[in-house]
């Protein structure tokens, strides 16, 4: 008889409705409220302007049917981690992780830190540094986090409600409001775009599609994995879709396409030309919580990828502690959020972002592909299959494909050190598997 106490495991405490908030919490963070104005620059006509958002969404639908797929058949803890470790190999899926904590994710919660200090800095003129709003509110999240999944969760919810009310105002008051720009404006201000111009507006789009993928690192702590991550997916991204074109509508029906290409605060424009430097008060405060739901979403999701390396002994063994009182991975969420801060304080977070580009989308391609490969071994599997499959996973494939040479092509060499930092993690994931062996 072994009577040795039970390990602390993490808990199955997620619903449909927490999912789906977090699958729109990891991809509304505060572009929306900016990238329509990037847009602009590239592409002359409204038509193009939403057409654009509408495109990007159709590529964020197909690589949301590849992970929905990927979730019924793989519903373990980490997510994209364990689908990129099972189809390819520990090596990508370790260097997965590695780029999420050095660069990708690490680096996008400083930046997006100090977005939110600045927008309150701005709205209450306190007079403190941004750097210390930044970290102060990484530290209250991580410290949320610590715990347990269900106060993460709720924490994660509330603000993705309160971060949807921010867009439905946008849209409501620019669409009823606030006074549209001429016709003869919107239609003929900006010379109508050609192929490449398109490629470049899709850029933005594709960054503010991303961070879908999040939702499946809490796979393990889901109460249903496989039904539940499959509709949280479509419905998700869906309704991302639909809040983002409506954005980029309003935006070119109030400011004309000429007028949003030469703002540089889109969303407040719009919220003034309606409601006076009210509007503009009350979007920024949408904005800031904006930013805050993003931190809190990636502060819930991403420590549990290096947990599930650590169990793997892939990373170190401390990583994979479950606290015994509140069933989180405090370990790995303290890591998460150290790091973050670190960043935020270097300074350097914006430069660092702009080494993610490529890396991220090889990820997501070879997530895609993961597919072709988990269909071939086990091709009459029941649960969500992912419609339209070869051709739309090829086409997701294809997109992260152009993406990746398209930001070499423009820019090479933060794209060398993106790739610098990635290849970094060789030698490290080497060492680790011959500990592991040994």
């Amino acid at each position: 008889m072994n009577d040795a106490p039970a390990q602390p495991h993490l808990v199955r405490r997620l619903g449909l409705f927490d999912v789906t908030m977090l699958v729109m919490g990891g991809i509304i963070g505060s572009g929306i409220f900016v990238n329509p104005a990037e847009v602009a620059r590239h592409v002359g006509t409204p038509v193009l302007i939403v057409g654009v958002w509408l495109l990007g969404g159709l590529i964020a639908m197909a690589g949301a049917f590849v992970y929905a797929e990927l979730a019924a058949r793989r519903p373990d803890v980490g997510g994209q981690y364990a689908y990129l470790r099972d189809a390819w190999g520990p090596l990508p899926a370790f260097l997965y992780g590695w780029a999420l904590l050095l660069v990708i994710q690490s680096g996008g919660m400083a930046a997006v830190a100090i977005t939110f200090a600045r927008y309150v800095v701005d709205l209450t003129g306190i007079g403190v540094p941004e750097w210390t709003l930044a970290v102060a509110s990484l530290a209250l999240l991580t410290a949320i986090n610590c715990l347990g999944v269900r106060a993460g969760g709720t924490v994660q919810s509330l603000l993705m409600v309160l971060k949807i009310g921010a867009i439905a105002m946008l849209v409501l008051c620019g669409l009823l409001l606030a006074p549209h720009a001429p016709a003869a404006v919107r239609e003929t201000a900006v010379p109508v775009a050609g192929v490449a111009a398109i490629g470049a507006a899709l850029t933005p789009v594709m960054f503010s599609y991303g961070g879908w993928q999040t939702a499946s690192f809490v796979a393990g702590e889901m109460r249903d994995p496989r039904r539940d991550l499959a509709r949280a997916l479509m419905l998700g991204v869906l309704g991302v879709v639909t809040l983002y074109a409506l954005t980029a509508l309003v935006c070119v029906l109030v400011l004309g396409p000429e007028g949003l290409a030469q703002s540089k605060t889109p969303a407040s424009d719009v919220m003034r030309a309606a409601l006076g430097e009210t509007g503009a008060t009350l979007i920024g405060l949408g904005i800031a919580i904006s930013a805050l739901g993003f931190l809190s979403q990636g502060m819930l999701t991403t420590p549990r990828v290096y947990f599930a390396m650590a169990e793997d002994g892939l990373f170190f063994r401390g990583i994979a502690a479950v606290s015994p009182r509140t069933h989180a991975p405090v370990a790995a969420i303290l890591l998460q959020g150290v790091v973050a801060c670190l960043i935020a304080l270097s300074g350097t977070y914006g430069q660092i972002l702009s080494y993610v580009v490529s890396v991220d989308f090889i990820f997501f391609g070879l997530t895609g592909a993961a597919l072709f490969v988990y269909r071939r071994r086990t091709p009459d599997m029941d649960g969500f299959r992912a419609p339209g499959h070869p051709w739309t996973t090829l086409f997701f494939v294809l997109a992260c494909a152009v993406t990746v040479l398209g930001t070499v092509w423009t820019s090479p060499v933060n794209s060398a050190i993106g790739f610098a930092i990635l290849l970094a993690g060789v030698p490290v994931c080497l060492f680790r598997l011959r500990r592991r062996r040994a």
